[in-house]
């Protein structure tokens, strides 16, 4: 059993918002599968983004203040590019990810958006061995060199 209970995060001293995305020592890249129309990913990428958000230490930048006093909820201060792949690749992906030290991985099954309750979400999960399960995004966060090396030369989602 591959588990994902990685420890992954920035630590307060590595959090500068006034550096380049690019400088981060972790990336984050949320992978979506290409078959899905544009409303389903766009779906299973928040599900996976707000998993990751509630995991990852120090991804969520402060918040943020307009002119009139307005607070804006803070963001990814380090950046997340959504890339694309097909159903077979995000296998792969999730279980390189899954078994790679240092990295995080939250995941949107399809069987989530195919299931209207959550626990029969749950329940449908139960029956699914690891290898036969179909996603609709994963989230990845880890070591940049790391996530690129699994990711590949994936495409930016169009």
């Amino acid at each position: 059993m591959i588990t994902t209970d990685h420890t992954v995060g920035f630590t307060e001293d590595e959090i500068d918002t006034s550096a380049p995305t690019r400088s981060t020592r972790l990336k984050w890249v949320i992978i979506v599968n290409d078959r899905l129309p544009s409303g389903r990913a766009v779906n299973a990428a928040v599900c996976a983004a707000a998993a990751t958000s509630r995991r990852v230490t120090g991804i969520l930048g402060s918040a943020a203040v307009d002119a009139d006093g307005n607070t804006h909820e803070g963001l990814p201060w380090a950046g997340c590019s959504i890339l694309v792949a097909d159903t077979a690749m995000l296998r792969r992906i999730r279980l390189k990810a899954a078994g790679s030290p240092g990295c995080f991985v939250a995941d949107t099954p399809l069987a989530a958006q195919e299931t209207r309750v959550y626990d029969e979400y749950l329940d449908t999960l139960r029956s699914v061995a690891a290898d036969q399960i179909d996603y609709s995004a994963i989230s990845l966060v880890g070591p940049r060199n790391r996530v690129d090396r699994i990711t590949g030369r994936l495409p930016l989602m169009p």
